[in-house]
């Protein structure tokens, strides 16, 4: 019992609940393993009883929790609501310029029901006016502004306490108006302009186009963060260097404005001819995308360009970006340079560099002050670029514009893992416990955050990283956002199964999500498939965060199992017919998926026995589709298939209709599948037509085929042309 309450206190798990089935243990060996990263002793019997008795004691004695949030307008909430009478408040506001909130005291004898009883739970998302109000706060509390704040409070008697206090709006901005846009892996999307994959010119680009000839109200992108360099580097935009900065790779040289004043000119043209012919081999030869050589070439081309002098403008531009980005700019360009001298695994570093803060660590620091600079550079080019597709999608009326995509964790030898080891739980790897569709569990090898150190920063990394994705978004879509609330730990050496779960303070991280997606005034999108706890989506839903609906997903699990009624989904969500990791609609329509999938050996089942269930289920949603009059066409008709699909997206309640952009051309491959490395080209594929050839961006605008598919959400256009922005509540 005394490791279980032990865990308790630390928010470790000692059992979980797979979806169907009884409780299962998580082994004592893993729960050590966890504690010892959390830093918490439990080795022994002995270790376990002096823990314990350190966390009670600590508890008993609180008189608050590390992070107290205030949703702004709602109720106190119990932590502050329960302090004595008499107990003095002093916030000390993270603007120090701002107007100082004067100190307030707990009076005696109040009466108010917000001090002896809970927070009222508000209402789910789409529960109308029916409920009765919230009660205000008490009159003694004068609410600060929105912001993260510290909070010290002295009770009769003389105990203190100080944590952090976070007061957020109590909803994320939502989109002005229904709408659609396109999702697209955007190395995939090649154009006439492109050096051998997709970049951010050709970004603004289908940003523009899009908008402005379709009435589409956004674009979805891959996570754009900086990769590990390696040979070759690992394509997966999910197992990032850094989450902070994006990564180079995706610049338009040529929209540098020094691009046009390097001297060399003939350097200049020879990286374009290799850079057209890398393009070719791609579009025309059946190469894959090659992330390495397409580097290489942008890599020479950007050492010419910086030899160019900066204009005294662009320079100061140059040195506001310096400040406003502070260290954690500085340590990751920091360790790119280390990574060009000593490899990308930082752990196979020269000891006193392994310590980002160490005198042999500020010593290389000065010694490749121009190599630091360089990087950077480019990291400012790239912010300047993603500025300039965010106003490209704008210009062109689009109500939400980009829409970035936060990965999970990043890899465990990148930047970030270097720079940021105090906030990350070191031996320990995220991924899923055991479910139906895989019975091993799942490690994806990222690190994750420590809940205590983020908690102890009052969330300083975590600000910072959604600070900076923000800055140049509509909106931000969360991978496996039920992270916000807990993660699967793994320990090191031992296999998924033998993980267990992690629990963050979710009020916390979702209010720091919510104040800082108001102040950028984006919405948030949350991946919410899969295995769901109990209550993540009410609660994500009532802070205005909106979920993903997949078409193949959506059925009725509580009653009948068939294909749920298209007014029967919820509202506040992207829908969509596939994402990045499921086959495209072409092919989930065709079986070529099933097929795929035996072919490199992935079924669990025979052949047979698996496609027969596939057709099953493909012709269960066909049927529905035919009755609902969404497939005019027929059943035999693939192309008319896909496009009813879409029909009945739109018969949804759905705030935004997502559109794969591979199924606006037939495209049958999937971009990545799950559980294969060697076996399938995940991430390095073009996009292509249903014959598999590859399609650029300007043969993609004129394609007929996508454009009838477009013809169905042609309703959804004049609801995407509002140029305020998402709306604030």
């Amino acid at each position: 019992m005394g490791l279980t309450r032990l865990a308790a206190l630390h928010g470790v798990a000692t059992s979980h609940s797979p979806s169907a089935g009884p409780a299962v243990p998580v082994p004592d060996g893993t729960v050590v393993a966890v504690l010892a990263a959390l830093g918490v002793d439990a080795t022994t019997p002995e270790a376990v009883r002096e823990s314990l008795a350190a966390a009670e004691s600590a508890a008993r004695s609180r008189l608050l929790p590390p992070t107290v949030v205030v949703w702004a307008g709602e109720p106190l909430p119990p932590a502050l609501a329960a302090l004595p009478p008499g107990t003095t408040l002093d916030v000390r506001l993270e603007d120090p310029g701002a107007p100082p909130v004067p100190r307030t005291r707990v009076p005696a004898g109040r009466t108010d029901p917000a001090a002896s009883q809970p927070a009222v739970p508000q209402p789910a998302v789409g529960a109308g006016d029916a409920g009765t109000d919230p009660p205000a706060a008490p009159a003694w509390w004068t609410e600060p502004p929105l912001g993260v704040h510290r909070l010290a409070v002295r009770a009769p008697g003389g105990r203190t306490a100080a944590c952090t206090l976070v007061v957020a709006p109590p909803r994320a901005p939502r989109p002005p108006a229904r709408g659609h846009g396109f999702l697209v892996q955007l190395y995939s999307l090649l154009s006439a302009r492109s050096w051998g994959m997709g970049d951010l010119g050709d970004l603004a680009d289908l940003a523009a186009w899009s908008g402005r000839a379709l009435g589409a109200g956004f674009v979805q992108v891959n996570p754009l963060h900086a990769a590990v360099p390696g040979d070759p580097t690992d394509p997966s935009p999910y197992r990032p260097s850094s989450r902070r900065f994006p990564d180079p790779v995706h610049l338009r040289v040529e929209d540098i404005p020094e691009y046009g004043y390097v001297t060399d000119r003939g350097a200049l043209d020879d990286l374009r001819q290799s850079a057209a012919s890398l393009t070719d081999t791609v579009l025309n030869k059946g190469a894959l995308i090659d992330r390495d050589a397409v580097w290489e070439l942008k890599r020479r081309a950007l050492e010419l360009v910086r030899e160019v002098p900066l204009t005294p403008g662009r320079r100061a531009a140059y040195c506001d970006f310096l400040a406003e980005q502070g260290r954690a700019l500085e340590d990751h360009a920091l360790w790119c340079a280390l990574a060009e001298v000593h490899g990308p695994d930082w752990h196979a570093w020269p000891a006193g560099l392994r310590d980002p803060r160490s005198r042999e660590t500020a010593r290389a620091r000065g010694e490749l002050l121009d190599r630091v600079d360089f990087h950077c550079r480019l990291a400012w080019l790239t912010d300047a670029q993603l500025a300039g597709a965010q106003r490209a999608a704008l210009d062109a009326g689009m109500a939400v514009g980009i829409v970035h995509d936060l990965a999970v964790g990043v890899h465990p030898d990148g930047a970030d893992s270097w720079a940021q080891q105090d906030a990350l739980a070191h031996g320990m790897s995220v991924g899923a416990p055991p479910d139906a569709f895989n019975a091993r569990g799942q490690d994806w090898g990222l690190p994750p955050w420590r809940p205590d150190a983020l908690a102890a920063s009052g969330y300083a990394p975590y600000r910072g990283l959604l600070r900076g994705l923000l800055a140049h978004a509509g909106a931000l879509r969360i991978d496996h956002v039920m992270g916000l609330f807990r993660l699967w730990w793994v320990p090191e050496g031992r296999p998924p199964t033998e993980g267990t779960y992690v629990g963050h303070d979710a009020e916390a991280m979702l209010a720091v999500l919510v104040l800082e997606a108001h102040r950028a005034g984006a919405v948030v999108l949350g991946e919410d498939l899969g295995t769901v706890e109990p209550g993540v989506r009410e609660a994500l839903a009532r802070r205005g965060v909106l979920g993903t609906s997949v078409l193949w997903f959506e059925r009725d699990w509580a009653d009948t199992g068939r294909p749920l009624a298209p007014e029967r989904w919820r509202a506040d969500c992207l829908a969509t017919v596939t994402t990045h990791d499921l086959p495209s609609a072409a092919a989930r329509l065709t079986g070529d998926h099933v097929t795929l999938r035996h072919r490199l050996g992935l079924l669990t089942r025979p052949l047979a026995v698996e496609a027969a269930a596939d057709a099953t289920d493909t012709a269960e949603w066909l049927g529905h589709l035919s009755r609902l009059g969404l497939l005019p066409e027929g059943e035999s008709d693939e192309e008319g298939a896909v496009r009813a699909v879409h029909r009945f997206l739109l018969r949804t309640p759905a705030r935004l209709v997502g559109v794969w952009l591979p199924d606006a051309l037939g495209d049958r491959r999937p971009q990545n599948l799950p559980g294969t490395w060697d076996q399938y080209p995940n991430w390095r594929l073009p996009v292509a037509d249903a014959e598999g050839n590859p399609v650029t961006l300007e043969e993609l605008a004129a394609a007929p085929r996508l454009h009838r598919l477009m013809e169905v959400l042609a309703p959804l256009r004049r609801g995407s042309r509002p140029r305020h922005g998402p709306a604030r509540e």
